[in-house]
């Protein structure tokens, strides 16, 4: 038996009820880790504007050319960044629109806390 100071028995099932699964958490926990460097959200951020190849990405980034593939393939490992090929160019864009809302709620979420 829990001797819970303030939960009571319904708010401790509430609670373990709306707590995802442990895999759950494991895959949310890689998830994020795409946002847990800031090459990447640079990437991110520039593909939620446009779709982009390397070359773009390195210029508008000024970040080089492997670090920039580097990245890219990772995003794309997780499903963050998909690629297309247009005759000799590889264009890379966003796999969903919901990843540049996480992106922005991020950020509205640093500005309302004054980060």
């Amino acid at each position: 038996m829990n001797n819970y100071l303030l939960l009571n028995k319904f708010e401790e099932t509430a609670i373990n009820d709306y707590l995802p699964s442990e895999k759950k958490l494991r895959d949310m926990a890689c998830f994020f880790q795409n946002f847990s460097d800031p090459t990447r959200l640079k990437i991110i951020s520039a593909l939620s504007i446009n779709d982009l190849c390397v070359n773009d990405l390195s210029v508008i980034l000024n970040i080089n050319q492997t670090t920039i593939s580097h990245q890219l393939k990772y995003l794309k490992n997780q499903c963050i960044v998909d690629s297309c090929r247009n005759g000799k160019i590889i264009l890379y864009s966003l796999h969903n629109k919901f990843i540049n809302e996480i992106m922005n709620y991020a950020i509205d979420s640093l500005v309302s806390l004054k980060f």
